[in-house]
C-alpha cells in the first residue's frame, strides 16, 4: 500500500489554481503551529489521525486495534511533523520521516517491500523517506498543505539532507488500465535518469492493459512532479490493496523555482 496517496487531497494546491478554501475551515498562517513529535503521546497523536483518515475515512484495511491507531514498525525509527491548530491544539496534519541514521537502524525502507533499491544505495547517507501523509477532512486548505511541504524543506536543509523518496499509489478499479496509461505518459516526461532506475518486485503488467488512454495524474502525485520531483521507473503492483505504487524521488536542489519560495522560508 502508497506510503503517499492515502490522502488524495494532499497537494491539491499545487495541482489546481485558485481554489476558494471553504469559509468555516480557512485559517491564516499564524494559527498553524509546525513541530516534530517530541514523545511518544505526540507520536501517538499522529497515529490517531492517520486511522481517522486512512481506515474510517478512506476504508483502508489497517490492523484492528481498540487504540483506532495507525502504527506499524517504521513508526518508531521515524520524526514525525505535526501541524496543529493553534486554536485547538489539535494535530490537524502529519507526515513521518525516515532519516538515514534510522534507515539503517531498522534496516530497511517502507519502499524496499515493493522495489528493489539497490541503485539508490549511494545516496542513503543523503537520503529520507516520506510517508503517512494525511490532513484532518476540515483542514484540507492550501495553508496546511504548505505548512507540511515547508516543514520538511526545513527538516532536510536543517540535516544537510539533499533526497527525498516516497510511494505513490494510483488505484486499479478498472483493472490497471489508467495506471499503465500513466505510467507510460510519465515515461515520456517525467522518468528518472537511468542510474535511479528501481525494479519492482511485482511488475504491473503494464504490456497486457490498454495504455493509451488520456489520464492526468492524481492529485498528489501531479503536485510533487509540478515541485520537481520524478517516478524510478515502472510501478510495482499491490494486490492486496489493488493499486499500482510508483516510486518518486526529489532532489532538494531540483526544487522548481516557482515554489522554492513556500518551501525554503527561513523561519
Amino acid at each position: 500500500m502508497s506510503e503517499l496517496t492515502l490522502d488524495p487531497t494532499l497537494l491539491n494546491e499545487l495541482s489546481t489554481q485558485h481554489q476558494e478554501e471553504p469559509r468555516s475551515h480557512q485559517i491564516h498562517k499564524d494559527a498553524i503551529q509546525i513541530s516534530w513529535a517530541q514523545n511518544d503521546n505526540e507520536v501517538r497523536e499522529a497515529q490517531q489521525l492517520r486511522y481517522k483518515v486512512f481506515a474510517e475515512e478512506m476504508g483502508a484495511h489497517l490492523p484492528s486495534n481498540y487504540e483506532k491507531v495507525d502504527k506499524d514498525v517504521l513508526d518508531q525509527y521515524c520524526d514525525h511533523l505535526l501541524i496543529r491548530d493553534t486554536e485547538t491544539l489539535k494535530v490537524i496534519g502529519t507526515y513521518r520521516v525516515l532519516p538515514p541514521h534510522k534507515a539503517r537502524e531498522a534496516g530497511f525502507y517502507y519502499a524496499d517491500m515493493e522495489f528493489n533499491l539497490d541503485r539508490l544505495s549511494h545516496l542513503a547517507d543523503k537520503m529520507v523517506e516520506v510517508g503517512r501523509s494525511c490532513v484532518h477532512k476540515d483542514y484540507r486548505t492550501g495553508g496546511v498543505i504548505m505548512a507540511l511541504w515547508s516543514g520538511l524543506a526545513q527538516y532536510m536543509k536543517k540535516h544537510g539532507y539533499e533526497v527525498m523518496i516516497g510511494c505513490a499509489s494510483v488505484p486499479m478499479g478498472d483493472g490497471g488500465h489508467y495506471a499503465a496509461s500513466l505510467a507510460k505518459k510519465i515515461n515520456a516526461s517525467y522518468l528518472s535518469s537511468i542510474e535511479y532506475r528501481v525494479t519492482p518486485k511485482l511488475p504491473l503488467p503494464i504490456h497486457e492493459l490498454d495504455q493509451d488512454l488520456d489520464v492526468e495524474p492524481p492529485a498528489l502525485l501531479k503536485g510533487y512532479l509540478r515541485v520537481g520531483a520524478k517516478v524510478c521507473g515502472d510501478p510495482a503492483w499491490d494486490p492486496d490493496f489493488n493499486t499500482a505504487d510508483f516510486l518518486t524521488m526529489f532532489f532538494l536542489k531540483d526544487i522548481n523555482p516557482r515554489y522554492a519560495k513556500h518551501f525554503l522560508i527561513s523561519n
